[in-house]
């Protein structure tokens, strides 16, 4: 067919598409004017208003400039690799991921001539961009297909959300000035982000960790203490779950070099919200961010479904109800110490006692108990919040956490001066809690006329009572593993974890394991003496006092816990 004037004018798909005769000309001409004005790319436009048969276009488009031709109904499309693309550009430019082979990426897409398309994720994903002609109504169909499956895998972690409305869940922080993020509320990130939070929350978990490495991203929770893979988003979308986190927490999103510490407020309903405890780590491939689940529920349990043996609970009760002295709790981070203190603090809690906290932060809201959040930027240290306390008229004061001299001597001064006051150490049992003291700095007198009591505790899984079966084990092992002579001579059924649907392999919740030691005078003049914690713990066995290993194998005994969880949270 001659060239007419007009056609030679024609450069590209448009003459490929006239001397083919899949359109005439002048129709060209002016869908390629309407297309423009409504910036809708050339091929969508014929193939929407039915102007040509998009079959046709994709084997003249593949003839013209020498293009592969695939038709999309003959493959599987990889999730993977349409995750390695932002989905931004799949849905601004219209173009599938296909097939990754090592460092090439091919591209499924209707115009070849869409330059702008392949240059941009060549620049997103550094790999090399093989663009294969596909047919464009199969090309829609497709990249929608595709887009959901992407969401909904990233979703589908176990998650359950029949009990929560993940639209309208609200989420706040304790900053009063708002944010607008609307517009990336309808984002799958958003909705994958509070779905992990959710199924953490109804699976009773305490932390969650969202951890970006090299060559792939996780998530964590730590369920009954043990940490488990729950999901494992694509590693492209690291920053972006990072990114959203932050903005809940009201962190700087532009500062990825230190850390920060925020906050989220979770309602779930009008009478339930969950607070979050946020920390951002920086890393070698991002930040890692790890969420401190504290439900204030947990503050209402009540003592007795805690742990503790009976002995050891009325210890507590006495020295809660007295009207001074300190009160020690001890143990590593995640043991549960903070249930422990505001467990007793409830007890505390009524109208005729001022009780006073400095926390950091406060990780659980009782109303009539009035929390500090010290701020040492600022000055507000846990120093300098009870110089304050001790200003205001206080019955009970309570301090997070003894870290320095400075917090210890003014915290013993309101235990010696007529106050109860209570507090924390990162100590491995109750007999290292005085000498640890010592080490500080704090007189060893003062140390034995203010300290009361010491909690020292682990948390350990409780056996499921649905499936836990027997184990036969041998007297010799028992008889290593600690058990008395007189308690084997009874007879001892051990227990061990079997598995079911009830339950997270073999078990389900936690229970505490303690040792609750009082400060006897004898162990306070072994203080003033200079003694060690072996002659303090010494001094404790005389005086009956179990030790954890003890505690954890009574609870062994009465079938709460297996021994192989009791090996794992004390020393043997």
């Amino acid at each position: 067919m001659a060239a007419t004037a007009s056609q030679t004018n024609l450069a590209g798909l448009p003459r490929r598409l006239v001397q083919d005769g899949i359109i005439p000309e002048d129709k060209l001409a002016e869908a390629t004017e309407t297309a423009r004005k409504q910036k809708v790319p050339l091929v969508a436009f014929l193939v929407n208003e039915d102007l040509a048969e998009p079959r046709s276009i994709a084997v003249a488009a593949s003839h013209e400039f020498g293009v592969p031709l695939l038709d999309l109904d003959a493959v599987e499309i990889d999730l993977e690799v349409v995750r390695a693309v932002d989905q931004k550009l799949i849905n601004k430019h219209r173009v599938l991921p296909l097939v990754k082979r090592g460092q090439r990426l091919f591209l499924g897409i209707s115009d070849p001539t869409n330059l702008q398309a392949i240059d941009d994720i060549k620049f997103q994903t550094s790999l090399r961009i093989d663009p294969v002609v596909v047919e464009q109504d199969k090309l829609e169909e497709r990249i929608t297909k595709a887009i959901e499956a992407v969401d909904t895998s990233m979703m589908s972690a176990g998650l359950d959300d029949d009990d929560f409305d993940l639209e309208n869940l609200e989420v706040t922080s304790d900053e009063e000035e708002e944010e607008d993020v609307s517009d990336v509320e309808d984002a799958p990130v958003v909705r994958f982000v509070n779905k992990i939070l959710l199924d953490a929350i109804k699976r009773g978990a305490s932390d969650v960790h969202f951890e970006p490495y090299e060559k792939y991203f996780r998530v964590r929770t730590r369920l009954d203490g043990v940490l488990s893979e729950v999901a494992q988003p694509p590693v492209v979308l690291a920053n972006k779950v990072c990114a959203r986190l932050k903005v809940m927490s009201r962190m700087d999103i532009a500062e990825r070099r230190v850390p920060q510490d925020g906050r989220i407020k979770m309602r779930l309903s009008k009478n339930r919200a969950i607070d979050f405890r946020v920390n951002t780590c920086p890393t070698l491939f991002g930040e890692k961010i790890v969420l401190r689940i504290l439900d204030p529920s947990s503050a209402k349990l009540g003592i007795d479904v805690l742990g503790y043996e009976e002995q050891q609970k009325q210890l507590y009760l006495k020295h809660l109800n007295k009207p001074y002295g300190m009160i020690l709790v001890t143990g590593p981070t995640g043991s549960g110490k903070t249930v422990s203190l505001y467990t007793g603090l409830n007890i505390l809690n009524t109208e005729d006692r001022n009780i006073s906290t400095a926390e950091d932060p406060a990780e659980i809201n009782l109303p009539g108990i009035n929390q500090v959040n010290v701020n040492p930027k600022v000055g507000l240290t846990f120093a300098s919040s009870l110089k304050a306390f001790l200003r205001q008229d206080p019955d009970v004061i309570m301090v997070g956490e003894i870290r320095d001299l400075e917090t210890a001597e003014i915290a013993i001064k309101a235990a010696q001066t007529g106050h109860l006051v209570l507090s924390t150490l990162h100590t491995n049992d109750a007999p290292k809690t005085l000498t640890r003291l010592v080490d500080m700095g704090v007189m060893p007198y003062a140390i034995a006329t203010s300290v009361s009591l010491i909690i020292a505790q682990r948390l350990g899984r409780r056996l499921c009572d649905n499936c836990k079966e027997v184990r036969d084990i041998p007297r010799e092992a028992l008889e290593k593993e600690g058990f008395s002579a007189a308690d084997l001579d009874k007879g001892v059924t051990i227990f061990g974890p079997k598995g079911c649907k009830q339950c997270n392999e073999g078990y389900k919740g936690r229970v505490g394991i303690f040792q609750v030691m009082e400060v006897s005078e004898a162990m306070g003049r072994i203080i003033m003496e200079g003694g060690n914690a072996m002659q303090i713990a010494d001094q404790a066995t005389k005086e009956g006092v179990l030790d954890l290993r003890q505690a954890g194998l009574n609870k062994v005994k009465e079938g709460v816990t297996s021994l192989d969880e009791v090996n794992r949270v004390t020393i043997e």
